[in-house]
C-alpha cells in the first residue's frame, strides 16, 4: 500500500495548501485524499481514523458548499472569523465527550491500535474540520494540536509517508493560522461569533 499512501500524502499536501490560501479547490482534492486514507487506515487498524474519513467526505462536501456560497474578501478569497468564548467552551466539552465515547467504543469493541489516542485525534479532527468549514481561524489551533499527536500515532504503526505528511500538515497549519490571522486583523470581514 506504499504507493497508495504516497499518493494520498501528495494530495493531502495540495489540499491543505489550498486551505491555507483559502482556495475552494481544497475540497475536491481533499475528498479524493480522504477516500484513499479510508483504505490505508483500515489496513493499519486505525478504525477511528478510518471512520473519520467517511465523515470527512461528508464534511468536505459541506465545506465545499459553504465556501462556494459564503462571504468573500476583496481579493475574492474566503473571508474568515474568530471563535468567541462560548464556542471555545463548546469545543472543549465536545472534545472530552467525543474522546471518551469514541475511545470507549474502540477499546471495548475493536482491536484498534492506540484506541484512546485514535479517539482523541478523531475528535480533534472533526472539530477542526467543522470550524474550518465555517471559516473560523481557530480551526488551525485544533489542527496544530491534532497534527502533533498524529506524528506519534502514525510513526507508531510505521506509516512513514503519512508521518511525513502530518509533519508537513503541522507546518502548513502554523502557516495557515498566521495567514488567516493576518487577514482577519487586516479587516477581512472581521466578524466574531
Amino acid at each position: 500500500m506504499n504507493w497508495l499512501e504516497l499518493l494520498a500524502s501528495i494530495l493531502g499536501v495540495i489540499s491543505v495548501w489550498f486551505v491555507v490560501k483559502r482556495n475552494i479547490w481544497a475540497f475536491p482534492i481533499g475528498i479524493v485524499m480522504v477516500v484513499l486514507y479510508f483504505f490505508i487506515f483500515y489496513e493499519a487498524k486505525y478504525y477511528g481514523d478510518m471512520m473519520l474519513q467517511v465523515v470527512f467526505v461528508v464534511m468536505q462536501t459541506q465545506g465545499w458548499y459553504e465556501w462556494s456560497r459564503g462571504d468573500r474578501a476583496a481579493d475574492d478569497r474566503i473571508a474568515v472569523r474568530q471563535l468567541v468564548l462560548p464556542q471555545w467552551l463548546l469545543t472543549g466539552a465536545l472534545l472530552v465527550i467525543g474522546t471518551a465515547g469514541i475511545g470507549y467504543l474502540l477499546h471495548r469493541f475493536t482491536d484498534a491500535a492506540l484506541p484512546w489516542v485514535d479517539a482523541l485525534t478523531t475528535t480533534l479532527s472533526l472539530l477542526a474540520q467543522w470550524w474550518m468549514n465555517k471559516k473560523y481561524v481557530d480551526n488551525w489551533t485544533l489542527w496544530i494540536v491534532a497534527d502533533v499527536i498524529y506524528l506519534y500515532q502514525y510513526a507508531y504503526k510505521a506509516l512513514y509517508f503519512t508521518t511525513a505528511l502530518y509533519a508537513v500538515f503541522l507546518v502548513l497549519a502554523i502557516l495557515g493560522y498566521l495567514e488567516w490571522k493576518k487577514k482577519l486583523a487586516a479587516g477581512n470581514h472581521a466578524v466574531t461569533g
